[in-house]
């Protein structure tokens, strides 16, 4: 019989949901969510997963907590798919079900710089970091819509503490339960430039959707400065990238308008949680470009405006959820 897996998935929003979903597909693994909004309907019904790709599907996990001191245990992997608002208050939160001998981490969330709140919590875990492109919503508590946009990028955030073949084992580990999952993936030898792709991606249509409140084609259509505006802005984060030896290329900027006029119009996680009055992951977006930037001197002035302006906006949302 195959050993079993413990696994912790720390966030059950749409994206966690997904993955909930994914690796409980998988006889070897036992799975613990921790849920907060949603946590009496997961526990008394399940997670309802309604996937164009997938089809319909009740998730029952074997634990449904609402943290993870309550789980009560350790874990062999933590899978992070919570809004990275603040990390290091993460951390804490995910410390009694750590075991640094055996516990990896595996972020699944927006942004660059998430890794190092864990690595400084948790010197002596191995870290697998995630880059997702899964489209899901969950409008109705426990219940999932996911519609075609799947796969999910991974690598290994080394740690040089840790013997390079053990982070290995631990990835091969992790990608199998991805695939007995049956969801898309590819392994990354350096995952920061899936990473800064994506925050490419998310400065520009998060924070152009969210300040002005219309999705990415009204946007774009806005008038005849909008395009070249969001162009420059992509360009700055690049230029940002590189600076920081990742070796970001300028094309992307044609890949990801192409990639954006071809699809329906959208807003944004970040424009939703504006809507709906709750703290915007501003910091991964776009904190830690704009400190990057400023530190070694890479000229940003859309970028620290659309910041500067996002933070204000966050501390609204911050005043009226607190």
């Amino acid at each position: 019989m195959a050993q079993e897996i413990k696994v912790m998935l720390y966030g059950l929003g749409a994206i966690g949901s997904f993955y909930a979903f994914i690796l409980n597909r998988t006889k070897r693994v036992r799975l613990t969510v921790v849920a907060r909004s949603n946590y009496d309907v997961v526990k008394k019904d399940g997670l309802h997963i309604i996937s164009m790709n997938h089809g319909d599907h009740i998730v029952h996990p074997a634990k449904v907590v609402r943290t993870p001191a309550e789980a009560g245990e350790t874990y062999d992997y933590i899978v992070c798919t919570n809004k990275a608002i603040d990390q290091a208050s993460t951390a804490k939160q995910l410390a009694p079900a750590v075991d640094e001998s055996k516990t990896c981490i595996v972020p699944i969330q927006n942004g660059v710089g998430n890794e190092d709140p864990f690595r400084e919590a948790f010197p002596k875990c191995a870290i697998l970091s995630c880059v997702t492109w899964v489209g899901a919503n969950q409008n109705t508590p426990g219940i999932v819509n996911h519609w075609k946009s799947e796969n999910t990028q991974i690598g290994i955030f080394r740690n040089e503490a840790l013997d390079a073949a053990f982070e290995r084992a631990r990835l091969n580990e992790f990608t199998s339960l991805l695939r007995e999952g049956q969801t898309p993936f590819s392994v990354e030898d350096n995952v920061q430039i899936q990473r800064w792709e994506k925050v490419v991606w998310n400065v520009a249509w998060n924070s152009l959707t969210t300040l002005t409140m219309l999705d990415t084609h009204s946007w774009l259509k806005s008038s005849p400065d909008a395009m070249p505006m969001t162009r420059n802005l992509m360009r700055e984060v690049i230029d940002v990238a590189r600076k920081c030896n990742v070796p970001l290329k300028y094309e992307l900027i044609d890949e990801l308008i192409d990639k954006i006029l071809e699809m329906q119009p959208i807003g944004s996680s970040m424009q939703t949680d504006c809507k709906m009055g709750r703290p915007m992951e501003v910091d991964v977006i776009l904190g830690t470009a704009v400190r990057k930037g400023r530190e070694l001197g890479v000229p940003i002035p859309i970028l620290e405006v659309l910041h500067t302006l996002l933070l204000a906006v966050n501390s609204r949302m911050k005043s009226s959820s607190s």
